[in-house]
C-alpha cells in the first residue's frame, strides 16, 4: 500500500515537473497610464534614480532601505544599488539606454530574495496634451521561476506594483509648481 502511494507521488511529481517544463522561457510585464504632463517633465523622474524614492512603490515598502548611487548622476550610466527587508530584496540598477526625453531603459539585477536579470524600460509618447507612459519588463525564468509560473505569474507577481508606481510617478509629475 505505501508503495503504491509513494509511486502516485513520484508520478504527479513528474507530471507536475513536466508541466512546469513546458511554460515559457521568457516573461514580458506592462503596464500604462496617460499622464497629464509632457513627456520631458515626466522624464526627469524616471532617468535620475534620485527621484525614485519619491514614486517607486518599492521605496515606500521599506524606508530603511539603504540606497546607493553611483556612476553618472542620470541618464546613461546611473546606477543605484539598494538593500531592504524582505519586501524589496537586494539588487542593482543601471540606465543602458537614453532616448532624450521618449525612452530609459534599464538593466535590472536582482540578488535577493531569488537571483534575477532583467531589462526594465519606460517608453513616453505624447498623447494629446499628455504623455502615454508604459512601463515594462522582460526576462529569461530562471528554473525556479518556471516552477513558480505554474501557479502565480510574474503579470500577476509585478503588474500590480507597476500599476502602483505609475499612479505615483502620474501625481508626482501632474503637481504643478
Amino acid at each position: 500500500m505505501l508503495r503504491n502511494i509513494l509511486i502516485g507521488c513520484a508520478f504527479l511529481l513528474a507530471l507536475f515537473l513536466f508541466y512546469a517544463s513546458t511554460r515559457p522561457e521568457t516573461f514580458e510585464v506592462s503596464r500604462s497610464t496617460t499622464i497629464d504632463a509632457t513627456a520631458a517633465e515626466v522624464f526627469v523622474h524616471v532617468n535620475d534614480f534620485r527621484h525614485w524614492a519619491q514614486w517607486s512603490p518599492w521605496d515606500r515598502r521599506d524606508p530603511a532601505m539603504t540606497r546607493e548611487f553611483s556612476g553618472n548622476e542620470s541618464g546613461l550610466g546611473a546606477a543605484y544599488a539598494w538593500k531592504g527587508n524582505r519586501d524589496v530584496g537586494r539588487g542593482r540598477m543601471e540606465i543602458v539606454g537614453v532616448t532624450i526625453p521618449y525612452n530609459v531603459r534599464i538593466q535590472l539585477d536582482i540578488y535577493e530574495p531569488m537571483l534575477a536579470h532583467n531589462v526594465s524600460e519606460f517608453l513616453l509618447e505624447p498623447d494629446g496634451a499628455g504623455t502615454k507612459v508604459t512601463w515594462k519588463m522582460s526576462g529569461k525564468h530562471s528554473k525556479l521561476a518556471k516552477l513558480m509560473s505554474v501557479f502565480v505569474s510574474m503579470d500577476s507577481m509585478v503588474g500590480p506594483d507597476f500599476e502602483q508606481g505609475l499612479a505615483n510617478l502620474k501625481a508626482l509629475s501632474e503637481k504643478k509648481p
